[in-house]
């Protein structure tokens, strides 16, 4: 159950955005620091959804393919907190991020029903077992080079989770894992968000985009906590 004395933070970003990748230490600190302050609700926002528009046709003229990989490459060489291997976005190449965006809302939905843990007691440093399936997800394909865009990947890591397979390819199959992603597309318009990572805060009246230093993401949490309920800021 959410805490209603808790503020909310919307969390949105793509599965193969880079930047989320480099960013997940930061989120982990916002948890860490806010653990009995505020609700984190993840969303997903397509920015890779077709990789071949994305990537291809964006990067036509700077090497398509090869030269988005290298950049990725020089990202995250200045960031060694995360692993980056050869593979990513060089030999393999997913097709769309929509598969996994997919993927991770059937598991979140169980969590939300309470079909799987959703309490920081999984073992995982701190991470609700569908935190841990993000931060695996992301991981396979950043650090060890799987499609992610491949369902059987994606089945892999679930049961080496021990999360119950049967019960994601239910919600995968009846609609309603497509029906919490399309939320989260509508979420994205109304919000105007097309970037990630972005967090959302205020009731949408605080919106901070990309690779953000903690420091600010912090400030602006601690803004709205020192506020007094339901009043806008007059600054």
């Amino acid at each position: 159950m959410t805490n209603p004395e808790k503020i909310d933070v919307a969390y949105y970003t793509d599965i193969l955005c880079v930047w989320a990748y480099v960013s997940e230490i930061r989120l982990t600190e916002l948890k860490k620091q806010f653990a009995s302050q505020i609700n984190i609700h993840y969303h997903f926002v397509p920015v890779f959804g077709c990789t071949d528009h994305r990537i291809g046709g964006s990067w036509k003229e700077r090497g398509g393919f090869k030269g988005y990989a290298q950049h990725v490459q020089d990202v995250c060489r200045d960031f060694r907190h995360i692993e980056i291997g050869a593979d990513a976005w060089n030999k393999t190449i997913p097709k769309s991020s929509a598969i996994s965006h997919h993927f991770l809302k059937a598991v979140q939905l169980l969590e939300q029903k309470s079909l799987i843990s959703h309490q920081n007691d999984s073992g995982y440093a701190g991470n609700t077992l569908f935190e841990e399936i993000l931060r695996r997800i992301r991981s396979a394909f950043f650090r060890d080079g799987l499609n992610v865009a491949d369902e059987a990947v994606l089945f892999d890591i679930a049961d080496r989770l021990d999360l119950p397979v049967q019960l994601i390819d239910k919600h995968l199959r009846n609609g309603e894992a497509m029906a919490a992603m399309c939320r989260d597309v509508e979420l994205c318009k109304r919000y105007n968000i097309d970037g990630s990572p972005t967090y959302v805060l205020n009731e949408g009246r605080q919106i901070l985009y990309g690779n953000l230093g903690y420091k600010i993401i912090e400030a602006n949490v601690q803004e709205i906590l020192r506020r007094p309920q339901n009043q806008v800021s007059w600054c």
